[in-house]
């Protein structure tokens, strides 16, 4: 999401808006960090990141161990 923000940004984009279904708490803060200035929503955030870090457990959890 950084990286896309970032892309968005050099390319002139101006009043982003972050839109996700899934989200961590650890990404959202990074997400936040590096961007204050673009308004985030998010359907559900899970509890945390695993030592993979994938989204667990939750939502993002199954399609984590099917994509790998």
């Amino acid at each position: 999401a950084v990286a896309a923000v970032d892309f968005i940004k050099q390319h002139g984009g101006k009043k982003i808006k972050f839109m996700a279904i899934i989200a961590a708490p650890e990404g959202l803060k990074r997400l936040h960090e590096a961007h204050p200035d673009i308004q985030i929503y998010v359907g559900h955030l899970d509890r945390c990141l695993n030592e993979n870090a994938y989204i667990c457990p939750g939502l993002g959890d199954a399609g984590d161990r099917i994509f790998g």
